[in-house]
């Protein structure tokens, strides 16, 4: 027996007036579905809509204003870009370096305002107090700060590129009072990662220089 396909019209149906109801909805039916097969070209897929103003807010650059080492510099950046950046990339100071660029590793320790910070963390343009980085603790004719002096005297690093961060955190452990015990400075450079393992060596130098470093 042949079944009549679910489209095709009865032949009462096919002699029914176009106002007949059942009709009406039967074509309007068929209708519809035909339509919805019909893909919409009137928008391409890979349209984008314009920026926003507030993107477009974001990428503009500012004007920013930085003592770093004793020095002023005026940059003009892009408001995300972090202080790390800042240094490295416009201002040529590498000696902070950019480990995990999350805050975990500690390898890029600076001092901001006399207290040290992530500065992967901290966007350039938050900052308003001075900035320190390992380029700016030699003292006069070059001089080496008493920590950087301690850590070759310990033999205090292997691959050297934690050893920065390591100084400036282990400076600013000495100077928050909190290298009173080897427990005590374990804690306290506790965020400061050696994949090189040197950690016996940096607690020995961080002993060392704590008596030539003011705490405060």
């Amino acid at each position: 027996m042949n079944y009549p396909s679910r489209f095709t019209p009865s032949p009462s149906e096919a002699s029914a007036s176009p106002d007949t109801p059942g009709l009406s909805r039967r074509r309007m039916l068929i209708g519809g579905a035909s339509a919805a097969a019909v893909p919409w070209i009137t928008t391409p897929a890979h349209a984008e809509a314009p920026p926003s103003p507030v993107q477009r807010h974001v990428d503009a650059p500012v004007s920013i204003e930085l003592t770093v080492n004793g020095q002023d510099h005026r940059l003009s950046i892009d408001a995300r870009t972090t202080l790390l950046d800042a240094l490295r990339e416009h201002l040529g100071l590498t000696g902070s370096k950019k480990g995990c660029d999350q805050g975990q590793c500690g390898a890029c320790t600076l001092h901001v305002g006399g207290r040290r910070v992530l500065s992967c963390l901290v966007l350039a343009a938050s900052v308003r107090e001075p900035v320190t980085t390992v380029e700016g603790l030699s003292g006069p004719e070059g001089s080496l700060h008493p920590m950087q002096q301690a850590f070759i005297d310990q033999d205090a690093f292997q691959c050297g590129y934690c050893t920065p961060g390591q100084i400036m955190s282990a400076i600013a452990c000495v100077r928050e009072g909190h290298a009173g015990s080897d427990g005590e400075i374990r804690e306290y450079m506790s965020g400061n990662l050696c994949r090189c393992a040197a950690y016996p060596h940096i607690l020995a130098a961080v002993n060392q220089a704590k008596t030539q470093i003011k705490e405060g």
